[in-house]
């Protein structure tokens, strides 16, 4: 998933998806915490692997996952193109407003704009670029 994109919550926590990201998310997909703060949405399919990686996993290294799943959240588009995200969800990203959707691969991000224009400014420079070309060995 790529791209940036800038909407608002609306006052019942309904956030619009971007249609091109619609597309890859599909019509019901599943969002939860991020290492960072800002939310994750992930695919039926993306998660369905997870769901796979985990199962393979001991139970006390299954166990290091609940907070993934304790919070996550299947969320369903309606016929405008928005999802309601649940409070507990929102309050973990800092979420009141302003969001920026930003595509991230196999996942998309939801981060407050405020927080997602620091993090953005930190990470868009010359020697980070140069850095994951370097990772990618590209």
């Amino acid at each position: 998933m790529t791209g940036i994109y800038n909407h608002t919550l609306d006052a019942k926590g309904r956030l619009f998806i971007p249609a091109r990201l619609r597309d890859e998310l599909g019509d019901v997909f599943y969002v939860t915490l991020s290492m960072e703060k800002c939310l994750s949405a992930y695919s039926s399919e993306s998660w369905a692997t997870f769901m796979e990686k985990i199962k393979a996993m001991p139970r006390a290294k299954q166990i290091k996952m609940r907070p993934l799943f304790s919070h996550a959240a299947k969320c369903e588009l309606d016929a405008q193109g928005r999802i309601l995200l649940p409070q507990a969800l929102r309050n973990f990203a800092g979420l009141v407003k302003n969001v920026t959707v930003v595509g991230a691969g196999e996942c998309a991000e939801f981060w407050d704009s405020d927080t997602w224009t620091s993090v953005d400014t930190l990470e868009t420079t010359p020697e980070n670029i140069a850095e994951v070309f370097t990772e990618l060995d590209f």
